[in-house]
């Protein structure tokens, strides 16, 4: 678990009490570095979020972007550096897995892919070599299985990046802007997990991903399987169109823990659910195991009573496993239950705003280099 002193203090300033071990483990996932940006935020909201062609909606893991004559263009980037890091082939092949589904998110269909690649000195070494071939062999093969082109990208190769590699990927979505989702929910809507089974992989996989890199845990890394991801976009496509979608979300780092709480705060709603209903890959699984894990091709949608047979009937077209895990209710409150054992009760809004942080700064050295390797140049050029 990754929490820090000042986040412990945090928690026991604001709960008051002593927390359970799967709301530890859900925190420990939702305020790590790689799904609260709790670094990076800060200078985040400096950048500007609106303008005369972005469409705002709440919970939206993608830009959309108004083109015009009804249609959007979604847009999303992210990295995925830990885990092609350590296993490449599948950790590239997630990454794009990911985006895929931020995109598909905002209830519009993914078309394109591109990447930038920076790896270590190929020529001379075998492991950046290693590196190289596997995380492009993870990205081509899974946008391939998912019939979406990879149409551009960049790599570059520097000593710097020796026994690492930094792996972006993004993707671009395409449809009507009146078919948008807009994310919305009612007290007694029901909360559904659709998509790939729950297994052991991925568990701690953002609590990995905000770490420094010393050691090779495989097992925090999740497993791509993109045909499931292609039976996902149809199934989600058509239940669009069926108007059987209310809301809904990726479950990308941390799992169902962050999903849950993430689609709860944005939406000021309260979400109870029970890890029995989980459709999971393997027996045995512990409930903190079944909540931070972080296994790939599942999205949370949040539907009305009426509309679920109907949704159920669209998964079952397309072969797609389809479980009702929990209801809406008003109390702002992330509720977890095995039966009627509560495990988890948290503030929605608490778990997921991580307090951030204000890390010190200090200018780069080498900007100081690169200046007087300029004068020096300038100097040259005028006495010639």
């Amino acid at each position: 678990m990754s929490l820090q002193k000042h986040e412990i203090k945090h928690i026991q300033d604001t709960i008051k009490r002593k927390l359970t071990k799967m709301e530890l483990q859900i925190i420990a996932a939702e305020w790590s570095e790689h799904c609260s940006y709790k670094s990076s935020k800060k200078h985040l909201k400096m950048l500007p979020t609106t303008g005369r062609s972005v469409i705002l909606e709440k919970g939206y893991d993608s830009g959309v972007l108004d083109v015009g004559d009804g249609y959007v263009v979604t847009v999303h980037i992210e990295s995925h550096n830990h885990p092609s890091a350590v296993e490449p082939f599948g950790g590239a092949a997630t990454g794009v897995g990911g985006v895929i589904r931020d995109i598909l998110s905002a209830g519009t269909r993914p078309i394109a892919i591109l990447d930038g690649l920076r790896f270590g000195d190929i020529e001379n070494d075998m492991h950046a070599r290693w590196l190289f071939k596997n995380a492009v062999s993870g990205i081509a093969d899974y946008g391939n299985c998912l019939g979406i082109p990879t149409i551009g990208g960049e790599v570059e190769f520097d000593n710097c990046y020796k026994g690492y590699a930094l792996v972006d990927v993004a993707a671009i979505g395409f449809g009507k802007k009146n078919m948008l989702i807009k994310n919305h929910a009612s007290k007694g809507d029901l909360v559904v997990l659709i998509g790939g089974s729950t297994g052991r992989d991925g568990i701690g996989g953002s609590q990995f991903a905000s770490d420094s890199l010393e050691g090779e845990d495989r097992s925090a890394v999740q497993i791509p399987d993109p045909f499931i991801e292609k039976l996902i976009i149809e199934t989600i496509l058509e239940a669009r169109n069926e108007k059987c979608i209310n809301a809904m979300k990726d479950l990308g780092g941390g799992g169902l823990s962050c999903a849950v709480s993430e689609i709860a705060e944005s939406l000021e709603i309260g979400i109870e659910l029970d890890v029995n209903n989980v459709h999971t890959r393997e027996s045995g699984l512990l409930p903190d195991e079944i909540m931070i894990s972080e296994s790939q091709e599942r999205m949370l949608i949040i539907t009305s009573k009426q509309k679920l047979s109907k949704l159920r009937q669209i998964c079952n077209k397309f072969r797609v496993t389809c479980s009702i895990i929990g209801h809406v209710k008003n109390d702002k409150m992330m509720h977890v239950k095995k039966a009627k054992k509560t495990l988890a009760l948290l503030p929605a809004e608490f778990v997921a705003r991580a307090p951030l942080l204000d890390r010190k700064k200090t200018k780069p050295k080498y900007l100081l280099q690169i200046k007087k390797e300029n004068i020096v140049k300038k100097l040259w050029i005028i006495q010639k």
